[in-house]
């Protein structure tokens, strides 16, 4: 019996891939999120004694006109996970975003905090939340703006870019990368310490979208001269996006989980293993 991982290709599944090897990583084809009704079945064969949630729906626009779907695998099958480890008294660990929020606020969101998403994405993690956290053995961390060597992700768009065309980028959006290495050796450390109920948790360090890819290109050795600053009104996309998500936490000294590193010392690791 081991840990299930799903969603093991995608950035956070690859991340736990390095520090999980022994355990349980099935494939879509195995464990698919868009199917509720057949995991159960697929959970009851594998046994395993600690679920990380890792796959979601995160195609943030088009999520605007698949919000049936995109509520399918982000918010009913994570409510099918989260009761079966329930039932059985193992963990289960989901992750949500910084787009539960409206982005009006000033200061970083907390866990007491309302929730307001104004985009479908958002509306359909805050469901996952809602469904996870009905089951007492859940943990719930939210994160933002996640970063690591593989792609697809923003740093890789940047650097990919950057080599075709100048590019103009938002400066007008903050909130604070994740390391998906760092996320994952956190998650880790808070299964250790049996924490359960909703967590936020990223990178220390806030920036916006402009000044994060301007820090990339320079890392990897490019002019981040090639990058200049727009405003979201310059960039439209089908849904609208928070102005300011930066996430803290009131639970942070609670858990002694000790806090992820500055996002500016984690940043050369993710270039180093986009450049190779």
């Amino acid at each position: 019996m081991s840990v299930l991982v799903t969603g093991g290709s995608g950035q956070l599944g690859t991340a736990f891939r390095a520090v999980l090897g022994d355990a349980m990583f099935p494939s879509y084809a195995e464990l698919d999120l868009a199917r509720p009704g057949s995991l159960a079945a697929f959970l009851d064969a594998a046994g395993p004694r600690a679920i990380i949630n890792c796959a979601a729906y995160t195609a943030v626009d088009r999520a605007e006109s698949e919000e049936e779907l995109a509520t399918t695998v982000n918010g009913e099958s994570v409510g099918v996970m989260a009761a079966w480890a329930a039932g059985r008294g193992v963990p289960f660990v989901t992750y949500s975003t910084d787009y539960v929020f409206d982005g009006e606020g000033d200061r970083p969101y907390v866990e007491s905090d309302p929730t307001d998403p104004i985009n479908a994405y958002g509306r359909t993690k805050l469901a996952g939340e809602h469904a996870a956290l009905d089951h007492a053995t859940s943990l719930v961390i939210r994160t933002s703006w996640m970063i690591s060597g593989t792609p697809p992700n923003f740093v890789a768009t940047m650097l990919r870019l950057v080599q075709e065309r100048d590019l103009r980028v938002v400066d007008d959006q903050r909130g604070c990368p994740t390391v998906a290495g760092d996320l994952a050796r956190a998650t880790i450390a808070a299964l250790a310490h049996g924490a359960t109920g909703l967590w936020p948790l990223t990178n220390v360090g806030e920036t916006t979208w402009f000044d994060l890819a301007r820090a990339a290109v320079a890392e990897a050795g490019l002019d981040p001269g090639l990058i200049s600053a727009c405003g979201t009104e310059d960039y439209p996309t089908p849904a609208r996006r928070p102005a300011y998500s930066v996430l803290g936490s009131e639970r942070r000294e609670e858990l002694g989980i000790p806090p992820l590193p500055h996002w500016r010392m984690s940043l050369p690791a993710v270039v180093a293993a986009l450049t190779v």
